[in-house]
């Protein structure tokens, strides 16, 4: 095994339980603690991406560019992360990114849907940005349908694919499975992105590892959707006593994560009962409040609801199951 590259997510994936209120203030703090502690890349985005400020997803209190630019003018040696999910940020947003410093993109699409994202590569690659797909909701296909997708990526211009665990729905197996398939398929880079919904998202990641992969996500303190994402603090400590620390400062992630991100932090996330069901269905958590309200409704358990959308493969953009799901339950149409 070797060390892998660390991308913290804290101001992107963290924008989620942050209600996408960061200032610009708090990113350079973020943004000069992680680049104090050596760590190589900073994602800085709304939770959805690029252009995701909006009544569906969340307003933002600061402008991303804004965001991005902070970042960048406190960081020495780190480089700056965007993520782009297509049909919600454009081309348009990516050059805007790159003017105010962004260095590198990562495309966001379903796992089923990499078809989409071959001109956000291709308008990347003439900004001269480094460009990493991300296959979301990964649990849902099989190891060969992934590698299928993501040599869609690397023929578009990909120099990374990601194996993305969006609902914390792996086990380390799957993971491991997942990373291995693409390593042994493409001739570009792999990388693991974990959520602690199970409270795996540490050993998801160094399952990852061992089957070869190149880079890895955290969050400091865990901030991100769901129970979080990989603590990038803790994943600091374990890669260090495996004798694979990438260059990361640990005991200044460590003072990171305490002193600088906990006291903007609204609340811890963890594997509670909601973040756990959302893990064992393996749906998006947006679903939750949806399912919640429709459980109210109708009289039905929510975590019921949602692993039934769970064995239905349901994704963003299918929140109409859930209502369907519901009724059928209370008619008895499905067992409870």
């Amino acid at each position: 095994m070797k060390a892998p590259r660390i991308t913290d997510t804290s101001l992107r994936d963290g924008s989620h339980p942050m209600r996408h209120q960061f200032s610009s203030t708090q990113v350079q703090a973020v943004a000069l603690a992680l680049d104090e502690a050596g760590v190589p890349v900073i994602e800085v985005t709304h939770g959805d991406g690029l252009a995701g400020s909006s009544l569906q997803y969340g307003f933002s209190a600061t402008s991303e560019m804004e965001l991005i630019a902070a970042a960048r003018v406190v960081c020495r040696q780190a480089r700056i992360a965007v993520l782009l999910i297509p049909g919600i940020g454009t081309l348009k947003e990516l050059e805007q990114a790159q003017e105010c410093g962004a260095q590198i993109v990562r495309i966001a699409t379903q796992c089923t849907e990499a078809d989409i994202s071959q001109e956000h590569f291709e308008f990347a690659k003439k900004l001269g940005m480094e460009a990493v797909g991300f296959l979301m909701m990964a649990h849902m296909r099989s190891p060969e349908l992934l590698v299928q997708q993501a040599r869609i990526m690397e023929a578009a211009g990909a120099d990374c694919v990601y194996v993305v665990d969006s609902a914390g729905a792996m086990l380390p197996k799957d993971a491991h499975e997942r990373v291995k398939a693409l390593k042994e398929a493409l001739g570009i880079e792999v990388g693991f992105h974990a959520h602690n919904n199970l409270g795996v998202a540490i050993g998801n990641s160094l399952a990852a590892l061992e089957a070869g992969a190149d880079q890895l996500d955290g969050c400091l303190r865990g901030l991100g959707a769901g129970a979080g994402n990989a603590p990038t603090e803790l994943l600091a400590a374990v890669l260090d006593k495996m004798s694979l620390n990438p260059g990361l400062n640990i005991y200044k992630l460590m003072d990171a994560a305490e002193y600088v991100i906990a006291p903007m932090m609204p609340y811890q996330p963890l594997p509670s009962r909601d973040a756990i069901t959302i893990g064992y269905a393996g749906v998006y958590s947006t679903f939750l409040l949806h399912a919640q309200r429709a459980g109210e409704r109708y009289g039905i358990d929510p975590r019921i609801i949602l692993t039934e959308l769970g064995r239905r493969q349901a994704v963003a953009g299918q929140e109409d199951w859930i209502l369907d799901v519901a009724l059928e339950l209370a008619r008895g149409s499905l067992p409870t």
